[in-house]
């Protein structure tokens, strides 16, 4: 059933002028970029966990303490942090016009995703706000965010059950990347026109391997949001860097972190080939 765009013109239409510049579509593709260093770092770091040879099971928050801590680090997370912004306002701006489906009828389905285009700005904008104050130096909170709002939800009237909703909604969401990284549809997003052969093939083997290691990473922080609700222990919830940690201190741990940072690796690389080959509709 086709339903009203819950968003008013008189609202589209400054946001639809604004997305028309060429520089917005550059702040997405470094967006997409940036976010794939990060992903990548996440995986790298938890694959030499898994591997033995050093690192850690880490957040997106732990991914840019790593940059920083490089040479010229700072002028590096300059750089993705400018790309975080990117993101989040290209998020913002799908989450307002709808570009890439802007030509098909309004259903329930459109307005969940944009939904979830607007859960994902604010998310990045918060990742890039991190980033700020590690550049300029301020102290790092080591705090989990999923957490953090667990804890805030579960002291509210109802908060149990909206916590537990929460947790379905994240399975939700990590079912759909499975069945994403299944059906391998994100290959209609890219400009298949002026990939190689080879750059196609090696672009549905990233999406794939990297789009179900997140729907594996996602559905664990549902679980664990779930358990938070039901035993009404906010504790009980983790985000990115305890799901991967909850990973390895299962039967064949290394192994299975192994083949989930692995596949965050791949979800890295793929953001890149994104960011030079997606098409952006403005």
């Amino acid at each position: 059933m086709a339903l009203r765009d819950p968003v008013p013109e008189n609202v589209k239409q400054p946001v639809r002028e604004a997305a028309s510049h060429l520089w917005v579509e550059q702040l997405a593709r470094l967006g997409y970029a940036a976010k794939g260093l990060v992903y990548f770092i996440v995986g790298l770091l938890a694959a030499q966990a898994a591997f033995g040879s050093g690192g850690k099971t880490t957040d997106s928050s732990g991914a840019l303490e790593t940059i920083v801590t490089q040479p010229f680090g700072k002028f590096l997370l300059s750089i993705v942090t400018l790309g975080l912004i990117g993101y989040a306002l290209w998020r913002f701006v799908q989450t307002i016009l709808d570009p890439e489906y802007s030509s098909q009828q309004m259903n329930g389905k459109r307005i969940v995703k944009r939904l979830g285009y607007a859960v994902s700005a604010i998310a990045y904008l918060s990742l890039a706000v991190t980033s700020i104050k590690l550049i300029i130096g301020s102290s790092s909170s080591n705090s989990d965010s999923v957490k953090d709002w667990t804890i805030y939800f579960l002291n509210k009237p109802f908060g149990r059950w909206l916590v537990f909703v929460l947790g379905l909604i994240v399975i939700g969401v990590g079912i759909s990347l499975l069945y994403q990284a299944y059906k391998g549809k994100f290959r209609r997003h890219f400009k298949l026109y002026q990939m190689s052969r080879s750059e196609q093939i090696w672009a549905m083997r990233l999406g794939r391997f990297g789009i179900a290691a997140r729907g594996i990473v996602f559905s664990m922080i549902g679980i664990f949001i779930m358990l938070a609700a039901i035993k009404f222990d906010a504790s009980q919830a983790r985000g990115l860097g305890g799901a991967l940690a909850a990973l390895a201190n299962q039967p064949f741990g290394p192994w299975i972190l192994g083949v989930v940072a692995l596949g965050l690796i791949a979800y890295g690389m793929y953001c890149v080939i994104e960011a030079r080959y997606r098409h952006i509709a403005r």
